[in-house]
């Protein structure tokens, strides 16, 4: 599929995202083989920001991150996602973890964040750069809201590099992961788990791994460290911004 604007690829990211939140965070599970939440903890891991300083958490869907930011680090944390129903959800997660006091979210775009310069002491984003019409200046707004010094961390899945384990991934994605989706989830996660691998595999073909790490950098990061997880199915990035 061939989405060539930034409003298409916000409306379809919208679209393809609004039947999912009842389910979305058992699920992740599932069709992760369990690794989604570990790789959300060796992300969070990278931020370690001190108590009441300020995180923002793109990309927030039903605020698993920011539960986690919340709970580990006691920092306040600012949760923004494009999609209402997502944010709706994620709203009763943060109360019934208790909260509320500390997690806000936001409906809002990653290209256009509606926060000053400078004005956030860390920030995480997981599964974004995928929907964006150009990673190099989504990396560069995410950048801009980040005080010097500050910790950014990310989570996104990848393409196995070792022959063997890659092929296994495209067999799990093209055809575990769409009928896994429709016997766990229905309609609504078949057409998700048809649309991920070949969206995955056609990401990275244009934005390798290589370039998303240089990308970091001219975007105005620091230190930058690339971890493949689970034999190469998640990447986790992380690095500081420049100027402290």
């Amino acid at each position: 599929m061939s989405l060539s604007t930034s409003a298409e690829r916000n409306s379809f990211a919208q679209d393809l995202f609004t039947p999912l939140p009842a389910r979305y965070d058992r699920l992740a599970e599932i069709l992760s083989f369990g690794q989604n939440g570990r790789w959300r903890r060796a992300m969070v891991d990278q931020i370690g920001p001190a108590p009441g300083s300020v995180v923002l958490d793109v990309a927030s869907g039903t605020a698993g991150v920011a539960i986690q930011l919340a709970g580990r680090t006691r920092a306040r944390v600012l949760g923004v996602d494009l999609t209402e129903q997502m944010l709706r959800r994620g709203q009763a997660n943060v109360a019934a973890a208790g909260q509320s006091s500390r997690i806000s979210l936001v409906a809002g775009r990653a290209e256009q964040l509606p926060l000053p310069d400078a004005s956030v002491d860390a920030l995480t984003f997981t599964y974004l750069l995928r929907y964006v019409e150009d990673p190099q200046a989504t990396l560069a707004e995410l950048a801009r809201v980040v005080r010097p010094g500050g910790r950014v961390a990310s989570l996104e899945f990848c393409v196995p590099p070792a022959p063997f384990w890659r092929a296994a991934w495209w067999l799990y994605t093209r055809l575990a992961l769409p009928l896994g989706g429709l016997l766990t989830g229905g309609r609504e996660w078949f057409v998700v788990g048809r649309f991920l691998g070949p969206n995955i595999s056609s990401h990275y073909r244009r934005y390798p791994v290589g370039w998303t790490e240089q990308a970091w950098r001219d975007a105005g990061f620091t230190d930058v460290v690339v971890r493949l997880m689970s034999l190469g199915g998640g990447l986790v990035m992380s690095g500081t911004r420049s100027g402290g």
